[in-house]
Protein backbone atom coordinates (compact mmCIF):
# COMPACT_ATOMS: atom_id res chain seq x y z
CA UNK A 1 0.00 0.00 0.00
CA UNK A 2 1.38 3.37 -1.01
CA UNK A 3 2.09 5.59 1.90
CA UNK A 4 0.78 9.14 1.60
CA UNK A 5 2.63 12.07 3.03
CA UNK A 6 1.25 15.39 4.05
CA UNK A 7 3.08 18.64 3.59
CA UNK A 8 3.67 20.24 6.94
CA UNK A 9 2.55 23.83 7.31
CA UNK A 10 5.36 26.38 7.23
CA UNK A 11 6.91 27.08 10.60
CA UNK A 12 8.61 30.24 11.73
CA UNK A 13 12.40 30.30 11.93
CA UNK A 14 12.92 32.86 14.65
CA UNK A 15 11.35 35.59 16.81
CA UNK A 16 11.36 38.14 13.96
CA UNK A 17 9.68 35.66 11.64
CA UNK A 18 7.17 34.69 14.31
CA UNK A 19 6.32 38.27 15.32
CA UNK A 20 5.61 39.45 11.76
CA UNK A 21 4.24 36.07 10.53
CA UNK A 22 6.66 36.19 7.60
CA UNK A 23 6.79 32.48 6.77
CA UNK A 24 3.10 32.08 7.59
CA UNK A 25 2.26 34.60 4.88
CA UNK A 26 4.55 32.97 2.35
CA UNK A 27 7.28 35.60 2.45
CA UNK A 28 10.92 35.90 3.50
CA UNK A 29 12.91 38.50 5.40
CA UNK A 30 14.75 39.43 2.21
CA UNK A 31 11.49 39.86 0.31
CA UNK A 32 10.08 42.09 3.07
CA UNK A 33 13.18 44.29 3.07
CA UNK A 34 13.04 44.62 -0.70
CA UNK A 35 9.31 45.34 -0.67
CA UNK A 36 9.76 47.98 2.01
CA UNK A 37 12.41 49.73 -0.04
CA UNK A 38 10.19 49.63 -3.14
CA UNK A 39 7.39 51.32 -1.19
CA UNK A 40 9.81 53.96 0.06
CA UNK A 41 11.24 54.76 -3.34
CA UNK A 42 7.75 54.89 -4.83
CA UNK A 43 6.43 57.40 -2.29
CA UNK A 44 9.64 59.30 -1.47
CA UNK A 45 8.39 62.05 -3.78
CA UNK A 46 6.29 63.37 -0.88
CA UNK A 47 9.50 64.61 0.76
CA UNK A 48 10.00 66.89 -2.23
CA UNK A 49 6.35 67.59 -3.03
CA UNK A 50 5.01 68.49 0.42
CA UNK A 51 7.30 71.54 0.79
CA UNK A 52 6.00 72.77 -2.57
CA UNK A 53 2.34 72.40 -1.56
CA UNK A 54 2.89 73.89 1.91
CA UNK A 55 5.31 76.49 0.61
CA UNK A 56 2.81 79.34 0.21
CA UNK A 57 1.60 81.95 2.67
CA UNK A 58 -1.36 81.93 5.03
CA UNK A 59 -4.00 84.67 5.07
CA UNK A 60 -1.72 86.77 7.29
CA UNK A 61 1.13 86.64 4.78
CA UNK A 62 3.29 84.25 6.80
CA UNK A 63 5.16 81.24 5.41
CA UNK A 64 5.03 77.90 7.22
CA UNK A 65 8.78 77.20 7.18
CA UNK A 66 11.69 76.73 4.82
CA UNK A 67 11.44 73.95 2.24
CA UNK A 68 14.21 71.93 3.89
CA UNK A 69 12.49 72.14 7.28
CA UNK A 70 9.16 70.96 5.85
CA UNK A 71 10.95 68.15 3.98
CA UNK A 72 12.82 66.93 7.05
CA UNK A 73 9.72 67.00 9.26
CA UNK A 74 7.64 65.29 6.56
CA UNK A 75 10.16 62.44 6.45
CA UNK A 76 10.39 62.26 10.25
CA UNK A 77 6.64 61.89 10.84
CA UNK A 78 6.27 59.47 7.93
CA UNK A 79 9.08 57.34 9.34
CA UNK A 80 7.73 57.19 12.88
CA UNK A 81 4.13 56.49 11.82
CA UNK A 82 5.10 53.86 9.25
CA UNK A 83 7.22 52.00 11.79
CA UNK A 84 4.28 52.16 14.20
CA UNK A 85 2.05 50.65 11.50
CA UNK A 86 4.52 47.83 10.96
CA UNK A 87 4.94 47.02 14.65
CA UNK A 88 1.36 47.56 15.88
CA UNK A 89 -0.72 46.39 12.89
CA UNK A 90 1.99 44.17 11.31
CA UNK A 91 0.57 45.09 7.91
CA UNK A 92 2.50 46.31 4.81
CA UNK A 93 1.11 49.86 4.82
CA UNK A 94 3.16 53.05 4.85
CA UNK A 95 1.99 56.49 5.99
CA UNK A 96 2.98 60.00 5.01
CA UNK A 97 1.42 63.43 4.55
CA UNK A 98 -1.81 62.90 2.64
CA UNK A 99 -1.95 64.37 -0.85
CA UNK A 100 -5.20 66.22 -1.36
CA UNK A 101 -5.59 66.85 2.36
CA UNK A 102 -2.39 68.91 2.40
CA UNK A 103 -3.69 70.89 -0.58
CA UNK A 104 -6.96 71.62 1.25
CA UNK A 105 -4.97 72.75 4.28
CA UNK A 106 -2.66 74.96 2.20
CA UNK A 107 -5.03 76.45 -0.35
CA UNK A 108 -8.32 76.56 1.54
CA UNK A 109 -7.95 76.50 5.31
CA UNK A 110 -4.72 78.45 5.79
CA UNK A 111 -5.90 81.14 3.36
CA UNK A 112 -9.25 81.69 5.13
CA UNK A 113 -9.42 85.34 6.17
CA UNK A 114 -7.69 85.86 9.51
CA UNK A 115 -6.44 82.27 9.81
CA UNK A 116 -2.80 81.25 10.27
CA UNK A 117 -0.83 78.10 9.52
CA UNK A 118 -1.12 77.19 13.20
CA UNK A 119 -4.92 77.45 12.97
CA UNK A 120 -4.98 75.23 9.87
CA UNK A 121 -2.83 72.57 11.54
CA UNK A 122 -5.06 72.82 14.62
CA UNK A 123 -8.01 71.78 12.44
CA UNK A 124 -6.00 68.73 11.34
CA UNK A 125 -5.20 67.78 14.94
CA UNK A 126 -8.85 68.04 16.04
CA UNK A 127 -9.98 66.02 13.01
CA UNK A 128 -7.46 63.33 13.93
CA UNK A 129 -8.71 63.22 17.52
CA UNK A 130 -12.32 62.85 16.35
CA UNK A 131 -11.36 60.00 14.01
CA UNK A 132 -9.42 58.27 16.80
CA UNK A 133 -12.50 58.46 19.04
CA UNK A 134 -14.60 56.94 16.24
CA UNK A 135 -12.08 54.11 15.95
CA UNK A 136 -11.84 53.41 19.68
CA UNK A 137 -15.63 53.36 20.02
CA UNK A 138 -15.82 50.82 17.19
CA UNK A 139 -17.83 53.09 14.88
CA UNK A 140 -15.23 53.34 12.15
CA UNK A 141 -14.73 49.58 12.01
CA UNK A 142 -18.49 49.02 12.07
CA UNK A 143 -18.84 51.22 8.99
CA UNK A 144 -16.02 49.35 7.31
CA UNK A 145 -17.65 45.98 8.01
CA UNK A 146 -21.03 47.27 6.76
CA UNK A 147 -19.65 47.99 3.28
CA UNK A 148 -20.58 45.10 0.91
CA UNK A 149 -17.74 42.91 -0.37
CA UNK A 150 -18.44 43.75 -4.02
CA UNK A 151 -18.13 47.47 -3.23
CA UNK A 152 -14.80 46.86 -1.49
CA UNK A 153 -13.65 45.10 -4.67
CA UNK A 154 -14.84 48.05 -6.78
CA UNK A 155 -12.90 50.38 -4.49
CA UNK A 156 -9.72 48.33 -5.03
CA UNK A 157 -10.19 48.35 -8.82
CA UNK A 158 -10.94 52.08 -8.81
CA UNK A 159 -7.81 52.79 -6.82
CA UNK A 160 -5.87 50.67 -9.31
CA UNK A 161 -7.11 52.86 -12.17
CA UNK A 162 -6.44 55.94 -10.06
CA UNK A 163 -2.82 55.18 -9.23
CA UNK A 164 -2.11 54.11 -12.82
CA UNK A 165 -3.45 57.48 -13.95
CA UNK A 166 -1.32 59.20 -11.30
CA UNK A 167 1.72 57.37 -12.67
CA UNK A 168 1.03 58.48 -16.25
CA UNK A 169 0.42 62.09 -15.15
CA UNK A 170 3.44 62.26 -12.83
CA UNK A 171 5.67 61.12 -15.68
CA UNK A 172 4.24 63.60 -18.21
CA UNK A 173 3.05 60.72 -20.38
CA UNK A 174 -0.46 62.16 -20.02
CA UNK A 175 -0.85 65.96 -19.97
CA UNK A 176 -3.62 68.56 -20.27
CA UNK A 177 -4.54 68.80 -23.95
CA UNK A 178 -5.16 71.73 -26.27
CA UNK A 179 -8.87 71.42 -26.92
CA UNK A 180 -9.07 68.13 -25.01
CA UNK A 181 -9.04 67.40 -21.29
CA UNK A 182 -5.93 65.22 -21.53
CA UNK A 183 -3.49 64.37 -24.27
CA UNK A 184 -0.52 62.11 -24.95
CA UNK A 185 2.80 63.73 -24.04
CA UNK A 186 3.30 67.10 -25.70
CA UNK A 187 0.74 67.86 -28.39
CA UNK A 188 -0.22 64.21 -28.80
CA UNK A 189 3.34 62.97 -29.25
CA UNK A 190 6.08 61.54 -27.05
CA UNK A 191 8.78 64.11 -27.68
CA UNK A 192 10.70 64.69 -24.44
CA UNK A 193 13.63 62.93 -22.83
CA UNK A 194 11.90 62.47 -19.43
CA UNK A 195 8.93 60.74 -21.06
CA UNK A 196 11.33 58.49 -22.96
CA UNK A 197 12.98 57.57 -19.65
CA UNK A 198 9.52 56.76 -18.23
CA UNK A 199 8.70 54.53 -21.19
CA UNK A 200 12.03 52.72 -20.83
CA UNK A 201 11.36 52.24 -17.12
CA UNK A 202 7.84 50.98 -17.78
CA UNK A 203 9.03 48.48 -20.39
CA UNK A 204 11.86 47.36 -18.12
CA UNK A 205 9.41 46.79 -15.27
CA UNK A 206 7.03 44.83 -17.50
CA UNK A 207 9.78 42.60 -18.89
CA UNK A 208 11.25 41.89 -15.45
CA UNK A 209 7.84 41.05 -14.01
CA UNK A 210 6.84 38.80 -16.91
CA UNK A 211 10.14 36.98 -16.51
CA UNK A 212 9.37 36.74 -12.75
CA UNK A 213 12.60 38.40 -11.68
CA UNK A 214 12.71 38.91 -7.93
CA UNK A 215 12.76 42.56 -6.98
CA UNK A 216 11.57 43.57 -10.45
CA UNK A 217 10.01 46.86 -9.35
CA UNK A 218 12.95 47.93 -7.16
CA UNK A 219 15.45 47.00 -9.88
CA UNK A 220 13.44 49.00 -12.40
CA UNK A 221 13.24 52.10 -10.17
CA UNK A 222 16.98 52.13 -9.46
CA UNK A 223 17.93 51.24 -13.04
CA UNK A 224 15.66 53.93 -14.49
CA UNK A 225 17.08 56.49 -12.06
CA UNK A 226 20.60 55.75 -13.35
CA UNK A 227 19.37 56.10 -16.94
CA UNK A 228 17.75 59.43 -16.00
CA UNK A 229 21.01 60.70 -14.48
CA UNK A 230 22.89 59.83 -17.67
CA UNK A 231 20.23 61.45 -19.86
CA UNK A 232 20.32 64.66 -17.82
CA UNK A 233 24.12 64.75 -17.88
CA UNK A 234 24.12 64.49 -21.69
CA UNK A 235 20.96 66.35 -22.74
CA UNK A 236 20.80 69.01 -19.98
CA UNK A 237 17.01 68.76 -19.83
CA UNK A 238 16.43 70.81 -16.68
CA UNK A 239 13.40 71.05 -14.43
CA UNK A 240 9.75 71.35 -15.44
CA UNK A 241 8.93 74.09 -12.91
CA UNK A 242 5.23 73.96 -13.65
CA UNK A 243 5.92 73.98 -17.36
CA UNK A 244 6.84 77.67 -17.37
CA UNK A 245 9.42 77.98 -20.13
CA UNK A 246 10.42 74.31 -19.99
CA UNK A 247 7.48 71.95 -20.61
CA UNK A 248 9.98 69.25 -21.63
CA UNK A 249 11.70 69.21 -18.22
CA UNK A 250 11.78 66.64 -15.43
CA UNK A 251 8.48 66.68 -13.53
CA UNK A 252 9.67 66.44 -9.91
CA UNK A 253 13.40 66.56 -9.39
CA UNK A 254 16.28 66.92 -11.84
CA UNK A 255 18.27 63.66 -11.59
CA UNK A 256 21.95 64.15 -10.86
CA UNK A 257 24.52 62.78 -8.45
CA UNK A 258 24.32 65.03 -5.36
CA UNK A 259 27.17 67.22 -4.18
CA UNK A 260 26.62 65.99 -0.63
CA UNK A 261 25.21 62.78 0.77
CA UNK A 262 24.24 63.95 4.28
CA UNK A 263 22.35 67.07 5.37
CA UNK A 264 21.52 68.16 8.94
CA UNK A 265 17.72 68.09 9.43
CA UNK A 266 15.71 70.90 11.02
CA UNK A 267 12.68 69.81 13.06
CA UNK A 268 11.59 73.22 14.34
CA UNK A 269 8.07 72.72 12.90
CA UNK A 270 7.18 70.24 15.65
CA UNK A 271 4.37 71.67 17.76
CA UNK A 272 3.43 74.29 15.15
CA UNK A 273 -0.36 74.18 15.65
CA UNK A 274 -3.23 75.81 17.54
CA UNK A 275 -6.35 73.89 18.56
CA UNK A 276 -8.29 76.84 20.00
CA UNK A 277 -7.44 79.35 17.27
CA UNK A 278 -9.90 78.07 14.61
CA UNK A 279 -12.82 78.08 17.07
CA UNK A 280 -11.96 81.62 18.15
CA UNK A 281 -12.37 82.74 14.52
CA UNK A 282 -15.57 80.82 13.70
CA UNK A 283 -16.72 77.72 15.57
CA UNK A 284 -19.26 76.82 12.86
CA UNK A 285 -16.73 77.11 10.04
CA UNK A 286 -14.22 75.11 12.08
CA UNK A 287 -16.75 72.28 12.45
CA UNK A 288 -17.50 72.28 8.70
CA UNK A 289 -13.80 72.10 7.85
CA UNK A 290 -13.19 69.34 10.40
CA UNK A 291 -16.07 67.34 8.92
CA UNK A 292 -14.69 67.74 5.38
CA UNK A 293 -11.23 66.50 6.36
CA UNK A 294 -12.71 63.74 8.50
CA UNK A 295 -14.79 62.25 5.70
CA UNK A 296 -11.85 62.31 3.29
CA UNK A 297 -9.53 60.68 5.84
CA UNK A 298 -12.18 58.18 6.93
CA UNK A 299 -12.81 56.63 3.53
CA UNK A 300 -9.43 57.12 1.86
CA UNK A 301 -7.89 54.86 4.47
CA UNK A 302 -10.65 52.30 4.13
CA UNK A 303 -10.15 52.10 0.40
CA UNK A 304 -6.38 51.98 0.69
CA UNK A 305 -6.15 49.18 3.23
CA UNK A 306 -8.71 47.08 1.35
CA UNK A 307 -6.84 47.54 -1.91
CA UNK A 308 -3.43 46.74 -0.41
CA UNK A 309 -4.82 43.76 1.50
CA UNK A 310 -6.48 42.42 -1.66
CA UNK A 311 -3.27 42.82 -3.66
CA UNK A 312 -1.36 40.95 -0.94
CA UNK A 313 -3.99 38.21 -0.74
CA UNK A 314 -4.48 38.90 2.97
CA UNK A 315 -8.15 39.90 3.06
CA UNK A 316 -10.75 37.50 4.43
CA UNK A 317 -13.86 36.30 2.59
CA UNK A 318 -15.65 39.55 3.42
CA UNK A 319 -12.85 41.64 1.97
CA UNK A 320 -11.47 42.72 5.36
CA UNK A 321 -7.70 42.88 5.94
CA UNK A 322 -6.20 41.44 9.15
CA UNK A 323 -5.64 43.77 12.11
CA UNK A 324 -8.25 46.21 10.81
CA UNK A 325 -8.68 47.89 14.21
CA UNK A 326 -4.93 48.37 14.68
CA UNK A 327 -4.57 49.80 11.17
CA UNK A 328 -7.33 52.32 11.83
CA UNK A 329 -5.88 53.33 15.20
CA UNK A 330 -2.42 53.99 13.76
CA UNK A 331 -3.90 55.89 10.81
CA UNK A 332 -5.89 58.09 13.22
CA UNK A 333 -2.79 58.82 15.29
CA UNK A 334 -1.05 59.70 12.03
CA UNK A 335 -3.57 62.47 11.41
CA UNK A 336 -2.90 63.90 14.88
CA UNK A 337 0.89 63.54 14.54
CA UNK A 338 0.94 65.21 11.12
CA UNK A 339 -1.05 68.21 12.29
CA UNK A 340 0.90 68.53 15.54
CA UNK A 341 4.15 68.47 13.55
CA UNK A 342 3.00 71.17 11.14
CA UNK A 343 3.13 69.03 7.98
CA UNK A 344 -0.60 68.15 7.62
CA UNK A 345 -2.45 64.90 8.24
CA UNK A 346 -0.51 61.66 7.76
CA UNK A 347 -2.49 58.81 6.25
CA UNK A 348 -2.03 55.42 4.61
CA UNK A 349 -0.52 55.56 1.12
CA UNK A 350 -1.84 53.54 -1.79
CA UNK A 351 1.75 53.47 -3.10
CA UNK A 352 2.25 50.77 -0.46
CA UNK A 353 0.77 48.49 -3.10
CA UNK A 354 4.02 48.82 -5.05
CA UNK A 355 5.93 47.09 -2.25
CA UNK A 356 3.19 44.45 -2.02
CA UNK A 357 3.47 43.99 -5.77
CA UNK A 358 7.14 43.20 -5.22
CA UNK A 359 6.37 40.60 -2.56
CA UNK A 360 5.84 42.42 0.76
CA UNK A 361 3.24 40.73 2.97
CA UNK A 362 3.99 41.78 6.55
CA UNK A 363 4.66 44.70 8.85
CA UNK A 364 8.41 44.17 8.50
CA UNK A 365 8.18 45.85 5.11
CA UNK A 366 6.59 48.87 6.80
CA UNK A 367 9.38 48.98 9.37
CA UNK A 368 11.92 49.01 6.54
CA UNK A 369 10.03 51.80 4.77
CA UNK A 370 9.84 53.78 8.01
CA UNK A 371 13.56 53.40 8.72
CA UNK A 372 14.26 54.57 5.16
CA UNK A 373 12.16 57.68 5.82
CA UNK A 374 14.08 58.38 9.03
CA UNK A 375 17.37 58.00 7.19
CA UNK A 376 15.99 60.33 4.53
CA UNK A 377 15.87 63.12 7.10
CA UNK A 378 19.68 63.00 6.93
CA UNK A 379 20.13 61.55 3.44
CA UNK A 380 17.71 63.83 1.62
CA UNK A 381 20.26 64.59 -1.15
CA UNK A 382 20.21 60.89 -2.16
CA UNK A 383 16.43 60.57 -1.98
CA UNK A 384 15.88 63.67 -4.06
CA UNK A 385 17.75 62.32 -7.11
CA UNK A 386 14.92 59.87 -7.94
CA UNK A 387 12.73 61.60 -10.54
CA UNK A 388 9.00 60.98 -10.87
CA UNK A 389 9.69 59.39 -14.25
CA UNK A 390 11.63 56.59 -12.52
CA UNK A 391 9.03 55.90 -9.80
CA UNK A 392 5.89 56.29 -11.95
CA UNK A 393 6.24 52.93 -13.80
CA UNK A 394 5.74 51.14 -10.47
CA UNK A 395 2.41 52.91 -9.99
CA UNK A 396 1.21 51.96 -13.47
CA UNK A 397 2.12 48.29 -13.08
CA UNK A 398 0.60 48.03 -9.61
CA UNK A 399 -2.52 49.65 -11.04
CA UNK A 400 -2.70 46.82 -13.56
CA UNK A 401 -2.38 44.21 -10.82
CA UNK A 402 -5.21 45.76 -8.84
CA UNK A 403 -7.56 46.11 -11.81
CA UNK A 404 -7.47 42.33 -12.36
CA UNK A 405 -9.87 42.02 -9.40
CA UNK A 406 -12.65 43.42 -11.60
CA UNK A 407 -13.62 39.83 -12.48
CA UNK A 408 -14.90 39.33 -8.92
CA UNK A 409 -17.82 41.76 -9.50
CA UNK A 410 -21.13 40.39 -10.79
CA UNK A 411 -21.64 42.60 -13.85
CA UNK A 412 -24.96 40.92 -14.66
CA UNK A 413 -26.60 42.51 -11.60
CA UNK A 414 -27.04 46.11 -12.70
CA UNK A 415 -28.20 47.30 -9.28
CA UNK A 416 -24.71 46.41 -8.02
CA UNK A 417 -22.68 46.80 -11.21
CA UNK A 418 -23.70 50.42 -11.81
CA UNK A 419 -22.58 51.65 -8.36
CA UNK A 420 -19.39 49.60 -8.81
CA UNK A 421 -18.76 51.22 -12.18
CA UNK A 422 -19.18 54.76 -10.83
CA UNK A 423 -16.97 53.93 -7.85
CA UNK A 424 -14.19 52.80 -10.17
CA UNK A 425 -14.29 55.48 -12.86
CA UNK A 426 -14.86 58.52 -10.66
CA UNK A 427 -11.66 57.95 -8.70
CA UNK A 428 -9.36 58.73 -11.66
CA UNK A 429 -11.88 61.11 -13.32
CA UNK A 430 -12.11 63.32 -10.21
CA UNK A 431 -8.63 62.56 -8.84
CA UNK A 432 -10.20 61.54 -5.53
CA UNK A 433 -10.70 58.18 -3.81
CA UNK A 434 -13.31 59.74 -1.53
CA UNK A 435 -15.48 60.96 -4.41
CA UNK A 436 -15.52 57.49 -5.99
CA UNK A 437 -16.53 55.81 -2.75
CA UNK A 438 -19.17 58.45 -2.04
CA UNK A 439 -20.76 58.12 -5.48
CA UNK A 440 -20.82 54.34 -5.20
CA UNK A 441 -22.45 54.38 -1.77
CA UNK A 442 -25.12 56.92 -2.77
CA UNK A 443 -25.98 55.07 -5.98
CA UNK A 444 -26.12 51.74 -4.15
CA UNK A 445 -28.64 53.10 -1.64
CA UNK A 446 -30.77 54.77 -4.34
CA UNK A 447 -30.87 51.68 -6.56
CA UNK A 448 -31.70 49.36 -3.68
CA UNK A 449 -34.53 51.71 -2.82
CA UNK A 450 -35.67 51.72 -6.48
CA UNK A 451 -35.84 47.92 -6.73
CA UNK A 452 -37.58 47.48 -3.40
CA UNK A 453 -34.61 46.11 -1.47
CA UNK A 454 -34.10 49.01 0.92
CA UNK A 455 -34.28 46.68 3.94
CA UNK A 456 -31.14 44.90 2.74
CA UNK A 457 -29.08 48.06 3.10
CA UNK A 458 -27.19 48.24 6.40
CA UNK A 459 -28.36 51.20 8.56
CA UNK A 460 -24.81 52.55 8.70
CA UNK A 461 -24.70 52.68 4.90
CA UNK A 462 -27.82 54.87 4.93
CA UNK A 463 -26.06 57.18 7.36
CA UNK A 464 -22.85 57.27 5.31
CA UNK A 465 -24.82 57.98 2.12
CA UNK A 466 -26.45 60.98 3.85
CA UNK A 467 -23.06 62.23 5.06
CA UNK A 468 -21.65 61.94 1.55
CA UNK A 469 -24.51 64.04 0.20
CA UNK A 470 -23.47 66.74 2.68
CA UNK A 471 -19.83 66.26 1.67
CA UNK A 472 -20.58 66.79 -2.01
CA UNK A 473 -22.34 70.11 -1.31
CA UNK A 474 -19.95 71.28 1.39
CA UNK A 475 -18.86 74.22 -0.78
CA UNK A 476 -22.22 76.02 -0.66
CA UNK A 477 -22.59 75.09 3.02
CA UNK A 478 -19.16 76.55 3.79
CA UNK A 479 -20.08 79.74 1.89
CA UNK A 480 -23.25 80.10 3.96
CA UNK A 481 -21.51 79.76 7.31
CA UNK A 482 -18.26 81.47 6.33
Amino acid sequence: MAQTTETAPPTSVGPLDSFFKITERGSTIGTEIRGGLVTFFTMAYIIVLNPIILGGQDSLGNSLASGSTIAATTALVAGVMTIMMGVVARFPLALATGLGINAVVAYSIATTAGWSWQDAMGIVVVEGVVILVLVLTGFRRAVFNAVPTWLKTAISVGIGLFIAFIGFVDAGFVTPGAGTIVDLGQGGSLTTWPVLVFVIGLLLTVVLMVRKVRGAILIAILGTTLIAIVVEAVAKVGGYAGGAGNPAGWRSTVPAFPDAVVATPNFSLLGHFSVLGPFAHSAVLAVVLIFSLLLADFFDTMGTMVAVGAEAGLNDKDGNPPSTQQILVVDSIGAIAGGASGVSSNTCYIESASGVGDGARTGLASVVTGVAFLLATFLSPLVEIIPAEAAAPALVIVGFLMVTQVLDIDWRSWELAIPAFFTMVLMPFTYSITVGIGAGVILYVLLQLAVGKAKKVHPLIWLIAALFVVYFVRGPIQSLVG
